[in-house]
């Protein structure tokens, strides 16, 4: 590599500079294409990156970092359900930190902008991989290839990019040198001011399974980029996608003369864990989590003395209080609830419909009517596997389809429940063998919690008859406070209503989409625009992504002295 740093970071301070005024205006900004349409591509690109996806099935990964004491691999495609036949480097905890600390040394000192454009060149290297990580998304996660080459392509590194901005703007925000002048008394007092940034520590990122790279990216970015170094830990059933991101920016680094034990890539299996050991380790000071409720409420209440962000889950809701057109509400929400079979983080669960029915533009709808509707709207992608395969793609581990399973007896047991859609699978056109799992839609009374009061992992949809709209919002803010929620949706034609219930969902720490239709998911969540989770309720901590996501990655050392007179200078 010939170009030097400080080349690179002049190569990049415009792609830098546009991502910082993107996050300040909050306007809609890539630089790249979430497409995987070949008109956006070079030539061939699309059938090299399946090329090399299929190449590396079956063979170790190559992976050369510190401390390897043996291989390990156990990852299952959702679609074809044949083990993927890969095994990646297993290293020892105390070797990739003691790898980590040794890199810090150095990284700490470079240049922050340096930094930050070492940074910005992964994200670039890793989309021109896009097409193999596409590939591997969909096999570990189950995501469909449009979903897996968008967002956890693109949208995945613009999250990264946008915590690069916020980087910048922090550490900006620090004038590294100050001038102090101040009379006491009869006597004048001049002090010349220092002020260094100094990286927190060695950060951890611990990743969620069915996404695996939509937190990592972020959290990878802000870390390194604020002088830390990073120590990536892939969910045991989702490895791939990770040490494809690990690998390449390691050649970034290597490439431009820097250590790439900065950033290495911590596998475990599923009986064998390894988090904790890295969490208990005092050189650890920074602690990304994304995954389930279970752990990452453990990690809040036991973690201390350390940085610790997280993201887990929460129980997202839809009130639809009123709309204009049934048949068009019913498809935006059925399309939210099919997107990758309900296993994001930003699927509807619960949806409101007051028990005496909604008011549309063509006319009074009874709650059996809306129902009716919302099965219907889901019949129409599951029914045709062409769109179900685009839209839902497959189920990733079994164990969700056996959540609703076990939901579909309790729901033929609870009183006042009706199961409207049974949760059956379609047949995908281009894997057979794909797990793959339709909505169950069980309709029952508010006063029936018992099934809708968690989060569950798979496709499923309540809809609860409420007493009226305003106490649906009170239900669904108070199920946020109390288990959390990430995304919440709310359909109404009564302006009055919707100001009511946004202070509502605003004091529960509920980010809310209101009388969202069309082609835009609602559930679609904009880097550089949307906020994605609050960190005031129980789905999170930190917020994706903001100043407070990065700005405690690093602390402030001053050093003050008094100013040299004229003509002098210090240490003469």
């Amino acid at each position: 590599m010939t170009e030097t740093l400080s080349n690179l970071a002049e190569r990049h301070a415009e792609l830098l500079a546009t991502a910082i005024e993107a996050v300040e205006t909050r306007r809609s900004w890539s630089p790249f294409r979430d497409s995987p349409s070949g008109k956006f591509h070079a030539p061939g690109k699309a059938e090299e990156g399946k090329a090399a996806f299929e190449a590396q099935l079956g063979k170790p990964f190559e992976l050369d970092q510190p401390g390897i004491a043996g291989r390990s691999g156990q990852e299952v495609s959702p679609f074809t359900r044949k083990h993927l036949g890969i095994d990646y480097p297993v290293s020892e905890p105390a070797e990739l930190i003691l790898a980590a600390t040794h890199a810090m040394t150095c990284w700490r000192k470079v240049d922050q902008e340096v930094r930050v454009a070492l940074c910005l060149e992964m994200a670039l290297r890793l989309y021109d991989h896009n097409f193999q990580m596409a590939h591997s998304v969909m096999h570990v996660a189950g995501q469909s290839y449009t979903q897996a080459f968008s967002g956890s392509g693109p949208n995945a590194l613009d999250r990264g990019i946008e915590a690069l901005a916020y980087a910048a703007k922090a550490m900006r925000a620090v004038a590294p040198n100050a001038r102090w002048d101040r009379t006491f008394g009869k006597e004048d007092v001049s002090l010349e001011k220092t002020y260094t940034l100094v990286p927190r520590g060695i950060g951890l990122v611990i990743c969620c399974a069915s996404f695996p790279t939509w937190n990592a990216y972020p959290a990878m970015f802000a870390s390194l980029a604020t002088g830390n170094p990073v120590i990536v830990k892939p969910h045991p059933i989702a490895i791939l996608p990770i040490a494809i991101a690990v690998r390449e920016c390691r050649k970034v680094l290597a490439d431009y003369g820097c250590d790439p034990n900065l950033i290495t890539l911590a596998v475990d299996t599923i009986d064998a864990p390894v988090a904790q050991r890295f969490i208990d380790d005092p050189a650890v000071q920074i602690i990304d989590f994304t995954g389930s409720p279970r752990y990452g409420g453990h990690l809040e209440r036991t973690v201390t003395g350390k940085q610790l962000f997280t993201e887990t889950a929460g129980i997202n809701s839809v009130v639809l209080e009123s709309c204009e057109d049934l048949e068009e509400t019913a498809t935006a929400i059925a399309r939210a609830t099919c997107l990758f079979s309900a296993q994001m983080c930003t699927s509807p669960q619960n949806v409101y419909v007051s028990v005496a029915g909604i008011h549309t533009a063509s006319g009074h709808k009874s709650f059996d009517d809306v129902a009716s509707a919302l099965v219907a709207a889901i019949d129409r992608i599951a029914n045709d596997p062409l769109i179900a395969a685009g839209i839902m793609g497959a189920v990733q581990v079994e164990q969700s389809c056996d959540i609703i399973d076990h939901l579909t007896d309790c729901a033929a047991e609870a009183d006042g429940a009706r199961i409207l859609r049974q949760a059956l699978p379609y047949n995908h056109p281009d894997y057979p063998q794909a797990r793959t799992m339709t909505p169950l839609v069980v309709s029952l009374p508010s006063g029936n919690a018992a099934l809708y009061a968690k989060e569950h992992f798979g496709p499923v949809l309540f809809v609860i008859a409420a007493r009226d709209g305003a106490t649906a919002v009170d239900e669904a803010c108070f199920l946020a406070r109390e288990h959390g929620a990430i995304s919440s949706y709310l359909y109404s034609t009564d302006e009055a209503f919707i100001d009511a219930a946004l202070d509502n969902y605003t004091r529960s720490g509920m980010n809310l989409s209101v009388n969202l239709h069309g082609g835009m998911w609602a559930n679609f969540a904009a880097a550089y625009s949307d906020y994605h989770v609050t960190g005031l309720n129980p789905a999170g901590n930190a917020c994706l992504t903001d100043l407070a996501f990065v700005a405690n990655r690093f602390r402030i050392v001053q050093h003050r002295r008094p100013a040299p007179r004229t003509g002098e200078k210090n240490g003469a």
